[in-house]
């Protein structure tokens, strides 16, 4: 069974009820985050049951040494990760003379919290009886401020309900932090100082290591019944990593008192004096107070809203499930600073290191692109090009080659390896290829060609040489083969010739070479600096060409299509609908061995190949291909569901693609693999977009052209999105009689619509 206790809602992920099984859960799905921090939905006050702490700061990591039990050549000496960084939002909490902690209160009732997306903030309120006898009622709000996002803000009421109390609130700020997938239990912060001010306060550390400096700041103010009672602490605790302030307040039965405390992070990526920013901020925080932040953060939102909200009627959960993603998308990454990418648990947890895979490439773009200007998406193909010198270190210092061959790592924070499983670090090596693609899909979709003699052409080359070195000829098939590696579906590991691997593989070389002759003739000084640089000969791209033109792909002729590796058919090659329930997830319930053994796909994988490359395929390849290998898919990566709805789509199997974009929409809000807790699956998100603009849209861009096919579930009365094209804000709505198009402007924008042009007007379409 899924969860099920999140209340569906248009707008808001809504909990009722208090129960200490799910906290953990819902401090992953309660996240909020505004691109510079973020941190799990935990509770201000001290709790006692089980919980996961988690703040964290983008682009602030730490490189964990690397353990394993058997040390292997090539293996990366560290796994860099997003650290929990210092606590702000801690507010402990005395009620006569009782410390308030919900696991020990005798009752707690009318349990209601609630993540507003429309408006990005996140509140609780409950009604709790202490040991003491004392009855309260709480409210607590807490945002992270768009338009200041070094900055955010709670405000905490606390309301006695059967006697006059005295509450002690207790902010501090603690530094003293550890992550939950430490390595060696080592220490990553080092503190440096703490500095006290009447009511506010700061704590300076730094991480060890990579040295990066960070100012944890708070400042109080403590209200009785919404007047400002201009009070400070009783006392000041403090060592040398924590400070705690103690203020003090008297309160009627029936009268509410709260403590509004702004926080927050200074870091040295952005300043040479992080206290002196710090101080600035608060000041800042201040100026305006917390009616005027609020005002300002529904504000902010309304904007994100307005151009990358999806409308889905007549189907609630749905409606809440791709609101879900969005907000969380946009919560992760703002797009405006391309030191910074996306990790797939975002600022909800520290799985997977925080770091940046593939599925940026893959999954990301396409939602950057379309949702925001395209000088976003043109930012995460820049981080990229800025550790292409990484990368080709990565190729010569693991793997032995050279002349520039580049391996993009599988994992990593500043261009640098970090990921240490071999199966996955040096044998899923089809990454090279979705940032090659992403290059390819940014031009094909905003026109935008400079990026390629500016930067990618470095890009594109370093993984043709990549590829023309990483095949191998077999005499055998009198063909070139690629022993050894990973393909998407991880659930088969060190096999030889996933057909993806080496499809993307002969593409990659095909396009960089159209690209060098393309820039040759356009760009002759650019063509010119490139080639000198990179010291590249045309006798060398022949050699490429060798490898491109004479790939293997293992194909069956008895199933008539494309194996996924050589040995697939040699599996019991029993479908997914005959095993038994019981038996998934088969990554809990089995041993690894005999999850190597099965025919069982993790995600798509021959698929993900027709998905990229979907022009290249006849629509009678695609459903062979497609009918076979789904039944073997277990969907246990979050990256599945969504390729699979676009193809199911595409197929017109629409009930199939309307219960895959269930999966991916509300993969973490039902929890279906039973691992929330660690975290949401923020990457996959863009691929929900995807599974409605891309899948039930049906759009595509071919020629320079938007070109759209569209469909609808049943279940859906009408949905609509926006898209940006080339500038132009595209306005798509849909429902079971007709689709309209219309266009922000005076200008009008061709397109095809099952096969037929059209022009789309700022007065609509049909």
């Amino acid at each position: 069974m899924n969860q099920d206790y999140i209340k569906p809602d248009n707008w808001s992920i809504i909990e009722e009820g208090f129960d200490v099984e799910r906290v953990k859960s819902s401090e992953s799905l309660f996240s909020i985050g505004n691109g510079a921090m973020g941190q799990r939905a935990n509770f201000e006050e001290k709790y006692s049951g089980e919980t996961f702490q988690g703040s964290y700061i983008a682009g602030i990591y730490y490189p964990d040494k690397t353990k394993v039990g058997w040390w292997k050549n090539g293996y990366p000496k560290y796994f860099a990760k997003v650290l929990n960084a210092p606590n702000w939002i801690g507010i402990n909490i005395e009620i006569n003379e009782e410390a308030f902690d919900l696991n020990s209160c005798t009752e707690v009732k009318n349990f209601h919290r609630e993540l507003n997306m429309k408006e990005g903030w996140y509140n609780r309120s409950f009604e709790a009886t202490l040991k003491n006898g004392t009855e309260i009622a709480v409210n607590v709000r807490r945002f992270l401020s768009l338009n200041l996002d070094e900055v955010g803000i709670i405000k905490y009421e606390i309301t006695p309900l059967n006697k006059d109390a005295k509450i002690l609130y207790k902010p501090y700020l603690d530094a003293g932090v550890t992550n939950e997938d430490a390595n060696w239990e080592e220490k990553f912060w080092e503190p440096l100082e703490v500095k006290k001010g009447t009511n506010e306060a700061y704590v300076t550390a730094q991480t060890y290591k990579t040295h990066f400096k960070v100012t944890t700041f708070m400042h109080n103010s403590i209200f009785a019944n919404n007047e400002n009672i201009n009070i400070s602490p009783s006392t000041i605790d403090s060592s040398s990593d924590k400070v705690e302030y103690t203020y003090g307040v008297i309160i009627a039965k029936g009268q509410t008192s709260s403590i509004q405390k702004i926080g927050g992070y200074t870091v040295s990526l952005n300043h040479t004096n992080t206290l002196a920013a710090a101080e600035k901020a608060i000041k800042e925080a201040l100026s305006k107070g917390y009616d005027q932040l609020l005002q300002e953060q529904i504000e902010a939102w309304a904007k994100v809203w307005e151009m990358s909200d999806i409308t889905i009627d007549g189907d609630v959960k749905a409606q809440q499930g791709i609101r879900f993603n969005i907000f969380q998308l946009n919560q992760t990454y703002s797009g405006k600073d391309n030191r910074l990418n996306i990790g797939p648990k975002g600022f909800t947890g520290e799985k997977y290191g925080g770091s940046t895979y593939w599925d940026t490439e893959a999954y990301c773009i396409p939602f950057y692109m379309a949702t925001k200007d395209q000088q976003v998406a043109r930012n995460l193909l820049t981080y990229r090009y800025n550790q292409l010198d990484k990368a080709i270190e990565n190729a010569k210092e693991n793997l032995g080659f050279k002349d520039g061959a580049a391996l993009y790592p599988m994992v990593t924070m500043n261009g640098e390896e970090c990921h240490n499983e071999w199966e996955i670090t040096h044998e899923e090596i089809h990454r090279n290829g979705a940032i090659a693609f992403a290059i390819f899909n940014y031009n094909r979709y905003t026109g935008d060609y400079s990026y390629i003699p500016e930067k990618g052409l470095e890009v594109l080359i370093g993984i043709a040489r990549f590829w023309h070195q990483r095949a191998s000829f077999s005499t055998a098939k009198n063909q070139y083969v690629i022993l050894g590696v990973t393909g998407p579906n991880e659930y088969e590991n060190n096999i030889n010739n996933n057909f993806y691997t080496n499809y993307v593989a002969k593409w990659c070389i095909d396009y960089a070479e159209e690209q060098i002759i393309k820039v040759a003739a356009e760009y002759p000084a650019d063509h010119k600096r490139i080639i000198e640089k990179v010291q590249l000969t045309e006798n060398e791209i022949q050699e490429w060409k060798k490898v491109a033109n004479n790939m293997y792909f293992p194909f069956s002729e008895e199933h008539n299509v494309y194996l996924q590796q050589d040995g697939f058919l040699d599996k019991d090659l029993v479908p997914v609908k005959d095993l038994d329930r019981s038996q998934r997830p088969i990554n809990q319930k089995w041993s690894w061995d005999r999850v190597l053994r099965s025919p069982y796909i993790k995600q798509a994988d021959v698929l993900q190949c027709f998905y990229f490359f979907e022009e290249h395929f006849t629509k009678e390849e695609l459903l062979r291909n497609f009918e076979f290998y789904e039944s073997f898919t277990v969907h246990e990566s979050s990256l599945s569901p969504c390729v699979h709805s676009i193809q199911a789509a595409a197929l017109d199997k629409m009930d199939m693609a309307y219960t895959f974009y269930l999966r991916t929409s509300r993969l973490d809000l039902d929890d279906y693999n039973k691992e929330v807790e660690e975290g949401c699956h923020i990457t996959s998100m863009a691929g929900t977009w995807m599974s409605i603009v891309e899948g039930f849209g049906g759009m595509r861009v071919k020629n320079d052209t938007l070109h759209f096919s569209p469909k609808i579930p049943k279940e859906w009365t009408g949905y609509s999105f926006k898209i940006n094209f080339r500038n132009q804000i595209l306005k798509v709505s849909i429902n079971h009689d007709e689709t309209t198009f219309s266009v922000d402007g005076d200008a009008d924008l061709a397109i095809v619509v099952n096969g037929q042009t059209v022009v789309a007007t700022k007065y609509a379409i049909a």
